[in-house]
Protein backbone atom coordinates (compact mmCIF):
# COMPACT_ATOMS: atom_id res chain seq x y z
CA UNK A 1 0.00 0.00 0.00
CA UNK A 2 1.57 2.94 -1.11
CA UNK A 3 -1.05 5.64 -0.47
CA UNK A 4 -1.82 6.96 3.32
CA UNK A 5 -4.80 6.67 4.61
CA UNK A 6 -6.20 10.31 6.19
CA UNK A 7 -9.63 9.43 6.45
CA UNK A 8 -11.78 7.37 8.66
CA UNK A 9 -15.99 7.08 9.45
CA UNK A 10 -17.17 6.14 12.60
CA UNK A 11 -21.08 6.00 12.97
CA UNK A 12 -22.20 6.92 16.13
CA UNK A 13 -26.15 7.21 15.78
CA UNK A 14 -27.75 4.22 17.34
CA UNK A 15 -30.31 4.71 19.79
CA UNK A 16 -28.25 1.68 22.25
CA UNK A 17 -31.67 0.20 23.31
CA UNK A 18 -29.70 -2.80 24.97
CA UNK A 19 -28.34 -0.22 26.95
CA UNK A 20 -31.44 1.20 28.37
CA UNK A 21 -32.19 2.96 30.22
CA UNK A 22 -29.01 4.74 30.96
CA UNK A 23 -29.07 5.51 27.34
CA UNK A 24 -32.11 7.62 27.65
CA UNK A 25 -29.59 10.05 29.07
CA UNK A 26 -26.27 9.09 27.72
CA UNK A 27 -25.00 8.32 24.02
CA UNK A 28 -23.96 5.15 23.51
CA UNK A 29 -20.95 5.63 22.29
CA UNK A 30 -20.27 8.49 24.95
CA UNK A 31 -20.53 5.55 28.06
CA UNK A 32 -17.49 5.51 29.91
CA UNK A 33 -14.54 3.16 29.96
CA UNK A 34 -12.15 4.36 32.23
CA UNK A 35 -12.03 7.65 32.08
CA UNK A 36 -12.62 8.11 28.31
CA UNK A 37 -15.90 7.60 26.34
CA UNK A 38 -16.53 4.48 24.44
CA UNK A 39 -15.56 6.25 20.89
CA UNK A 40 -12.63 7.64 21.80
CA UNK A 41 -10.72 5.08 22.29
CA UNK A 42 -11.06 4.45 18.29
CA UNK A 43 -10.64 8.38 17.58
CA UNK A 44 -7.37 8.56 19.40
CA UNK A 45 -6.05 5.07 17.71
CA UNK A 46 -7.26 6.10 14.18
CA UNK A 47 -5.59 9.64 14.95
CA UNK A 48 -2.19 7.70 15.86
CA UNK A 49 -2.06 6.23 12.89
CA UNK A 50 -2.19 9.07 10.74
CA UNK A 51 -5.95 9.97 10.31
CA UNK A 52 -6.69 13.62 9.91
CA UNK A 53 -10.40 13.37 9.13
CA UNK A 54 -12.76 11.88 10.68
CA UNK A 55 -16.65 11.61 9.42
CA UNK A 56 -19.22 10.33 12.64
CA UNK A 57 -22.86 9.80 11.47
CA UNK A 58 -24.83 11.32 14.96
CA UNK A 59 -28.54 10.95 15.68
CA UNK A 60 -30.39 14.03 15.13
CA UNK A 61 -30.94 14.54 18.53
CA UNK A 62 -29.77 17.50 19.97
CA UNK A 63 -27.92 18.80 21.92
CA UNK A 64 -25.01 15.92 20.61
CA UNK A 65 -22.62 14.56 23.28
CA UNK A 66 -20.15 13.55 20.47
CA UNK A 67 -20.13 16.62 19.32
CA UNK A 68 -19.42 18.33 22.79
CA UNK A 69 -16.77 16.19 23.99
CA UNK A 70 -14.71 16.88 20.78
CA UNK A 71 -15.38 20.67 20.89
CA UNK A 72 -13.47 22.91 23.42
CA UNK A 73 -14.99 24.14 26.22
CA UNK A 74 -14.15 27.42 26.58
CA UNK A 75 -15.47 28.46 29.71
CA UNK A 76 -13.65 25.90 31.33
CA UNK A 77 -10.45 26.48 29.57
CA UNK A 78 -10.43 29.81 31.17
CA UNK A 79 -11.08 28.29 34.33
CA UNK A 80 -8.00 26.01 34.15
CA UNK A 81 -5.80 28.68 32.87
CA UNK A 82 -6.99 30.80 35.47
CA UNK A 83 -6.21 28.91 38.23
CA UNK A 84 -2.17 27.53 36.59
CA UNK A 85 -4.11 23.12 36.22
CA UNK A 86 -2.17 23.68 32.78
CA UNK A 87 -2.27 20.18 32.88
CA UNK A 88 -5.40 19.63 33.58
CA UNK A 89 -6.00 21.89 30.98
CA UNK A 90 -4.10 19.59 28.52
CA UNK A 91 -6.45 16.83 29.33
CA UNK A 92 -9.61 18.63 28.47
CA UNK A 93 -8.26 19.07 24.67
CA UNK A 94 -9.86 15.87 23.31
CA UNK A 95 -8.36 16.63 19.77
CA UNK A 96 -4.77 17.75 18.16
CA UNK A 97 -4.74 21.03 15.61
CA UNK A 98 -4.68 18.94 12.71
CA UNK A 99 -7.82 17.09 13.12
CA UNK A 100 -10.97 17.31 11.88
CA UNK A 101 -14.17 16.19 12.85
CA UNK A 102 -16.94 16.26 10.68
CA UNK A 103 -20.66 15.59 11.36
CA UNK A 104 -23.68 14.03 9.53
CA UNK A 105 -26.81 13.37 11.25
CA UNK A 106 -28.61 10.16 10.69
CA UNK A 107 -32.64 10.32 10.62
CA UNK A 108 -33.27 7.52 13.27
CA UNK A 109 -36.62 6.59 11.32
CA UNK A 110 -35.21 6.25 8.08
CA UNK A 111 -32.82 3.29 6.64
CA UNK A 112 -31.17 1.09 9.44
CA UNK A 113 -28.17 -0.46 9.12
CA UNK A 114 -24.04 -0.85 8.97
CA UNK A 115 -24.46 0.01 5.51
CA UNK A 116 -26.58 3.46 5.48
CA UNK A 117 -24.03 5.96 7.92
CA UNK A 118 -20.85 4.56 5.55
CA UNK A 119 -23.14 5.26 2.22
CA UNK A 120 -24.14 8.90 3.42
CA UNK A 121 -20.93 9.77 4.44
CA UNK A 122 -19.85 8.52 0.94
CA UNK A 123 -22.29 10.65 -0.76
CA UNK A 124 -22.29 14.01 1.44
CA UNK A 125 -18.76 14.54 1.52
CA UNK A 126 -17.76 12.83 -2.18
CA UNK A 127 -14.74 10.78 -1.12
CA UNK A 128 -13.12 8.68 -3.85
CA UNK A 129 -9.68 7.37 -1.86
CA UNK A 130 -9.81 4.42 0.82
CA UNK A 131 -10.96 5.01 4.55
CA UNK A 132 -10.54 3.23 7.79
CA UNK A 133 -14.32 2.32 8.86
CA UNK A 134 -14.26 1.93 12.54
CA UNK A 135 -18.07 1.48 14.80
CA UNK A 136 -18.27 3.94 17.81
CA UNK A 137 -19.14 1.73 20.53
CA UNK A 138 -16.27 -0.93 20.53
CA UNK A 139 -12.16 -1.17 20.09
CA UNK A 140 -9.40 -3.25 20.15
CA UNK A 141 -7.07 -3.32 23.23
CA UNK A 142 -3.92 -3.77 22.37
CA UNK A 143 -1.54 -1.16 24.44
CA UNK A 144 1.62 -2.80 24.30
CA UNK A 145 1.43 -4.29 20.36
CA UNK A 146 -0.06 -3.38 16.88
CA UNK A 147 -3.29 -1.13 16.54
CA UNK A 148 -6.26 -2.31 15.22
CA UNK A 149 -5.90 0.03 12.47
CA UNK A 150 -2.11 -0.54 12.08
CA UNK A 151 -3.01 -4.60 11.29
CA UNK A 152 -5.35 -3.29 9.13
CA UNK A 153 -2.85 -1.06 7.13
CA UNK A 154 0.04 -3.60 7.24
CA UNK A 155 -2.05 -6.08 5.82
CA UNK A 156 -2.92 -4.24 2.49
CA UNK A 157 -0.61 -5.27 -0.20
CA UNK A 158 -2.03 -2.98 -3.41
CA UNK A 159 -3.78 0.10 -3.69
CA UNK A 160 -7.03 -1.14 -4.62
CA UNK A 161 -7.28 -3.75 -1.92
CA UNK A 162 -9.75 -3.66 1.15
CA UNK A 163 -9.42 -4.61 4.65
CA UNK A 164 -11.30 -6.89 7.18
CA UNK A 165 -10.32 -7.29 11.00
CA UNK A 166 -10.11 -10.87 12.13
CA UNK A 167 -10.76 -11.60 15.94
CA UNK A 168 -9.99 -15.08 16.49
CA UNK A 169 -12.36 -16.40 19.59
CA UNK A 170 -13.02 -19.43 20.56
CA UNK A 171 -14.61 -22.18 18.01
CA UNK A 172 -17.17 -22.72 20.31
CA UNK A 173 -18.57 -19.38 20.41
CA UNK A 174 -18.43 -18.64 17.09
CA UNK A 175 -22.72 -19.00 16.98
CA UNK A 176 -23.11 -15.85 17.50
CA UNK A 177 -21.08 -13.75 14.96
CA UNK A 178 -20.02 -13.11 11.43
CA UNK A 179 -17.15 -15.65 11.18
CA UNK A 180 -14.64 -15.04 8.71
CA UNK A 181 -13.60 -17.41 5.28
CA UNK A 182 -10.42 -17.07 4.40
CA UNK A 183 -8.22 -18.56 1.67
CA UNK A 184 -4.67 -17.14 0.89
CA UNK A 185 -5.04 -14.51 3.32
CA UNK A 186 -7.73 -13.20 1.51
CA UNK A 187 -11.70 -13.04 2.62
CA UNK A 188 -13.90 -15.02 0.57
CA UNK A 189 -17.25 -14.50 2.50
CA UNK A 190 -18.35 -13.96 5.69
CA UNK A 191 -20.93 -16.97 7.49
CA UNK A 192 -23.63 -15.21 9.59
CA UNK A 193 -24.42 -16.93 12.85
CA UNK A 194 -22.96 -20.78 11.63
CA UNK A 195 -23.05 -23.60 13.45
CA UNK A 196 -19.84 -24.63 15.26
CA UNK A 197 -19.04 -27.26 12.74
CA UNK A 198 -20.21 -25.70 10.09
CA UNK A 199 -17.79 -22.30 10.83
CA UNK A 200 -15.06 -21.82 8.20
CA UNK A 201 -12.77 -20.25 10.66
CA UNK A 202 -12.85 -19.05 14.51
CA UNK A 203 -12.06 -15.21 13.19
CA UNK A 204 -15.15 -13.12 13.77
CA UNK A 205 -15.88 -9.61 11.99
CA UNK A 206 -15.65 -7.09 14.31
CA UNK A 207 -16.71 -4.22 11.81
CA UNK A 208 -13.07 -2.79 11.69
CA UNK A 209 -12.25 -2.14 8.15
CA UNK A 210 -10.23 -0.55 5.22
CA UNK A 211 -12.84 0.15 2.13
CA UNK A 212 -11.22 1.06 -1.02
CA UNK A 213 -13.30 3.07 -3.90
CA UNK A 214 -14.28 0.82 -5.41
CA UNK A 215 -15.89 -1.19 -2.37
CA UNK A 216 -17.47 2.47 -1.29
CA UNK A 217 -18.90 2.54 -4.38
CA UNK A 218 -20.83 -0.98 -3.92
CA UNK A 219 -22.13 0.39 -0.04
CA UNK A 220 -23.46 3.62 -2.03
CA UNK A 221 -25.55 1.81 -4.93
CA UNK A 222 -26.54 -1.17 -2.41
CA UNK A 223 -28.38 1.43 -0.23
CA UNK A 224 -29.74 3.06 -2.89
CA UNK A 225 -30.69 0.41 -4.79
CA UNK A 226 -32.28 -1.14 -2.03
CA UNK A 227 -35.88 -0.53 -0.43
CA UNK A 228 -36.27 -2.71 2.33
CA UNK A 229 -39.25 -1.98 4.81
CA UNK A 230 -38.78 -1.62 8.43
CA UNK A 231 -39.68 -4.90 9.18
CA UNK A 232 -37.73 -6.73 6.07
CA UNK A 233 -34.25 -6.34 7.23
CA UNK A 234 -31.11 -4.16 7.84
CA UNK A 235 -29.11 -2.31 5.32
CA UNK A 236 -25.98 -4.64 6.58
CA UNK A 237 -22.40 -4.00 5.19
CA UNK A 238 -21.66 -7.70 4.52
CA UNK A 239 -24.09 -7.81 1.98
CA UNK A 240 -22.11 -5.50 -0.43
CA UNK A 241 -19.04 -6.33 0.73
CA UNK A 242 -20.37 -9.72 -0.93
CA UNK A 243 -20.62 -7.95 -3.85
CA UNK A 244 -17.28 -6.51 -4.11
CA UNK A 245 -15.94 -10.17 -3.53
CA UNK A 246 -17.76 -11.44 -6.50
CA UNK A 247 -16.59 -8.51 -8.61
CA UNK A 248 -13.14 -9.44 -8.33
CA UNK A 249 -12.51 -7.08 -5.72
CA UNK A 250 -9.61 -7.89 -2.86
CA UNK A 251 -10.33 -7.76 0.88
CA UNK A 252 -7.14 -8.70 3.02
CA UNK A 253 -7.92 -10.57 6.43
CA UNK A 254 -5.71 -8.45 9.19
CA UNK A 255 -4.86 -10.35 12.14
CA UNK A 256 -4.78 -8.54 15.86
CA UNK A 257 -2.98 -9.94 19.01
CA UNK A 258 -5.28 -7.29 21.13
CA UNK A 259 -8.78 -7.92 22.67
CA UNK A 260 -11.91 -6.74 21.49
CA UNK A 261 -13.92 -5.23 23.92
CA UNK A 262 -17.87 -4.23 23.30
CA UNK A 263 -19.74 -1.77 25.38
CA UNK A 264 -22.91 -2.35 23.53
CA UNK A 265 -24.06 -4.71 26.35
CA UNK A 266 -23.62 -4.06 29.96
CA UNK A 267 -21.67 -7.11 30.40
CA UNK A 268 -18.95 -6.32 27.13
CA UNK A 269 -18.67 -2.49 28.89
CA UNK A 270 -18.40 -4.16 32.49
CA UNK A 271 -15.64 -6.14 30.98
CA UNK A 272 -14.07 -3.56 29.19
CA UNK A 273 -13.99 -1.65 31.91
CA UNK A 274 -12.51 -4.42 34.33
CA UNK A 275 -9.85 -4.78 31.29
CA UNK A 276 -8.65 -0.81 31.11
CA UNK A 277 -8.46 -0.21 34.74
CA UNK A 278 -6.91 -3.58 35.17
Amino acid sequence: MTAKITKAIIPVAGWGTRRLPITKIIEKSMLPVGNRPLVDYSVQELIATGVTDIYMVTSNAEPCQVKAFYQDNLALNQYLTERGKFDRLELAKTLPENVRIHYIAQDPAGKYGTAVPIAMVVEEFKIDEPVLVFMGDDFIWNPEGESASESLIGALQGDDDSAILGVEIPRDQVEKYGVLSVEDGRLTHVVEKPKVAEAPSNLINVSKYIMSPALLKEVVEYVRTHNFGPSDQEYVVTDPITTYLQKGGVMRVAATTGEYLDGGSVEGWVHANQVVCG
